[in-house]
């Protein structure tokens, strides 16, 4: 494997357990960082951003967000989820984009 994919898997899960510790200390709430994620999603799949990128290309841009939205879902005093589990994850949920319907 690519170890600058190993370097991102590991990034992403520090920012979901920063993510979660800032919910348990009341800094924020799963909802504020859930809109927080879906206006960075908003603006990574906008009409200008997208244009001219391949489906494949704007799931790439777009895994790391859904990837943190998935892990911030997650019950605070559960367990969070492996990297490859929250993949998985993502894969399932994920769906079309309106050019692709």
């Amino acid at each position: 494997m690519n170890v600058a994919n190993l370097q991102l898997e590991g990034l992403l899960m520090a920012v979901a357990s920063v993510n979660r510790l800032l919910v348990q200390k009341g800094v924020l709430t799963s909802e504020e960082i859930d809109v927080a994620l879906r206006k960075t999603e908003a603006g990574e799949t906008n009409q200008e951003r997208s244009e001219g990128m391949s489906a494949s290309s704007r799931d790439a841009v777009n895994f790391p967000i859904r990837l943190l939205e998935l892990a911030n879902q997650c019950q605070p005093e559960a367990d969070m989820p492996s990297f490859s589990k929250l993949a998985r994850m993502v894969g399932k949920i994920k769906e079309p984009y309106n050019d692709q319907l």
